[in-house]
């Protein structure tokens, strides 16, 4: 039984993901940002399967936590599993912020750069020593960094960064048998970036007339490409960025 953390796993894509991989025979350590009720019933969900899950606290925005949360992990392997180590890594937790190049703020473009880049780069460097040689990292990204829509600026180039770091991850950890791909997904309904693609009718229906299969993703359609891409059947798959969008702006 293999074991992968999954940041923001506790609703959207990252609850998905989970699901997905238990489904799989995974176990699962999520992380919640603050919503704990939310991770209690992923967690209960994955148990219900047969699984084995636990759900942490983590803010990936604040990178002098990570060194405590790397502890918190060592202590759940060890309690729920009887391990000191974990097998898959998948940073996923993030936020959309949708503002035009002209209006978007200092402010904003921390909280982006210190969640989307800065929070994948030194808490996968913080947890590397607890991963398995062999071990598999999934890093999310987004379909914007390969067409352009007006607002996500910001957003995207962080993304952009996300997908260069992959690269380099996997070559610097191909000696211990890492690999390390890169799942950007196209527009999904959640309730991401305040749920503009799944409440805003007309965007839907843009978006859904732009995709080769005639319609606007939704989670189910992500998770399984991570739980997928964590599996023996896609062992030598590595440093590629694969989008799971339907075929938007084709």
């Amino acid at each position: 039984m293999k074991i992968a953390i999954i940041t923001g796993g506790s609703r959207g894509l990252g609850k998905n993901m989970a699901l997905s991989l238990a489904a799989k025979g995974q176990s699962v350590i999520l992380t919640y940002n603050s919503k704990k009720s939310d991770a209690d019933e992923v967690v209960a969900e994955i148990e219900k399967l047969g699984g084995k899950a636990a759900a942490l606290q983590l803010d990936v925005s604040d990178s002098k936590s990570f060194g405590s949360f790397a502890e918190s992990v060592g202590a759940v392997l060890q309690e729920t599993w009887g391990r000191k180590d974990f097998d898959f890594l998948v940073n996923n937790a993030g936020i959309g912020i949708n503002a035009p190049l002209t209006e978007t703020t200092e402010e904003q473009f921390d909280s982006l750069m210190n969640i989307q880049f800065k929070g994948v780069f030194f808490l996968t460097q913080t947890l590397l020593p607890l991963m398995t040689d062999g071990g598999r990292i999934v890093n999310i990204s987004t379909g914007l960094t390969r067409f352009a829509m007006p607002g996500y600026a910001a957003y995207a180039s962080m993304k952009g960064a996300v997908e260069v770091l992959t690269r380099y991850m996997a070559k610097e950890l191909g000696p211990r048998g890492i690999s390390v791909n890169v799942v950007a997904p196209g527009a999904i309904e959640t309730d991401f970036g305040g749920g503009v693609v799944r409440d805003n009718a007309q965007m839907n229906q843009f978006i859904a007339s732009q995709t080769a299969l005639g319609r606007v993703g939704q989670p189910d359609d992500i998770g399984g490409v991570v739980a997928s891409l964590l599996s023996e059947d896609n062992r030598w798959v590595n440093a590629q960025r694969i989008e799971a969008s339907g075929g938007m702006f084709l």
